[in-house]
């Protein structure tokens, strides 16, 4: 049997900084199954939980990853699989942890849960050869995607639908902003509106972007350059009317400018602060325009069911797909830590385990 080896964050550093060691995998508890990984796939919380975020402690020594894939490989006492899924079997993960009796929790809203966390941000994560998580957090893997696809979708597509659907009320025929068009989840969020009968106009920061972004089905693509001038353009697109939902997820370098081109009773949904996570606008642009501003933190794990359900109606023709820009060798973490910092790629950056 090849070693067991895991990526350990012993103390916030630099991309790249989290240091590799062997470790004995541990015996599933209760409700608990353990998943032989097969691949795993990085997401900007990975970055964050690498550097720290100010004011808010985490549990180190710390195993980063949210996403990932694999083979089930031992259960805990009791544990009861979903629907789809048996021991020896594979699967992808929900990298949301919730308590699962409280209020929120019982009502479906396992994102409100006062215990919510992610997967390799409060508990030990992917970048790993086997990864411990509830069972109700497994899910099927469509039949015709490899393990690298599977780590690629959950988080993304779980933010997205989220953002879209259940806070942005996102209607056919509406148009969406999408900021950071050749992001994971900006990559998701194009292909979901397109899917949802809406029209993305998506922001890249290159040319070298723009074509994919084309290719997932984005009706208008810009590059981003000055700001001022993107939101004219902006403007001149939906007849001066602006976007019916902003997509935001970059934070204060762009918060302006969402506000400008948002338009009269539009919606503005932010997951995301990746440029700076405070700023300052102007409450009148708010309250005269009558804009509604909604915070978003993953979404309901039954999302994520509900998105499986579209894939399987359209299996030979599916409406959405994670998009992999790069897939290293588990043994290559740090690196594939650095390149998606870098900001280069387009989509997802997976990782394989050999």
């Amino acid at each position: 049997m090849a070693e067991a080896f895991r990526f350990r964050i012993r103390e916030h550093g630099p991309a790249g900084s989290p240091v590799r060691e062997p470790f004995t995998p541990a015996a599933p508890s209760p409700g608990w199954v353990r998943l032989e990984l097969k691949a795993m796939a990085l997401n900007r919380l990975d970055l964050w939980t690498t550097q720290g975020i100010p004011g808010f402690p985490l549990p180190l020594p710390l195993t980063p990853g949210c996403d990932g894939a694999g083979v089930v490989e031992a259960m805990g006492e009791g544990s009861a699989l979903p629907p789809g899924l048996e021991l020896g079997g594979s699967a992808m993960i929900a990298p949301g942890l919730s308590c699962g009796v409280c209020p929120a929790c019982l009502r479906g809203d396992d994102m409100l849960c006062p215990t919510y966390g992610i997967l390799g941000h409060v508990h030990d994560g992917t970048a790993a050869t086997h990864v411990l998580v509830p069972a109700a957090n497994l899910l099927p893997i469509p039949g015709n995607w490899s393990f690298e696809q599977a780590a690629a979708f959950p988080l993304v597509f779980l933010t997205a639908w989220e953002m879209l659907v259940h806070k942005g009320h996102l209607r056919p025929g509406e148009t969406v902003l999408v900021w950071g068009g050749g992001s994971g989840v900006g990559s998701a969020a194009i292909q979901l509106v397109k899917a949802l009968g809406g029209s993305a106009i998506a922001v890249v920061g290159s040319e070298a972007k723009a074509m994919q972004c084309w290719d997932l089905g984005a009706e208008h693509v810009l590059v981003r350059g000055d700001l001022k001038s993107l939101a004219g353009k902006v403007r001149e697109l939906t007849g001066k009317r602006g976007v019916d939902v902003v997509f935001e997820h970059t934070g204060a370098a762009t918060w302006a400018t969402s506000l400008a081109v948002c338009a009269r009773g539009g919606r503005i949904v932010t997951c995301g602060a990746t440029t700076g996570r405070e700023t300052a606008f102007d409450l009148r642009a708010l309250f005269a325009k009558q804009i509604q501003i909604r915070g978003s933190y993953m979404g309901r794990r039954e999302h994520l069911w509900t998105l499986l359900s579209l894939l399987q109606k359209s299996p030979t023709n599916p409406p959405f797909r994670p998009v992999i820009d790069r897939i290293f060798d588990l043994a290559e973490y740090p690196e594939a830590q650095r390149h998606l910092e870098a900001g280069t790629g387009f989509g997802k950056v997976a990782c394989r385990v050999a």
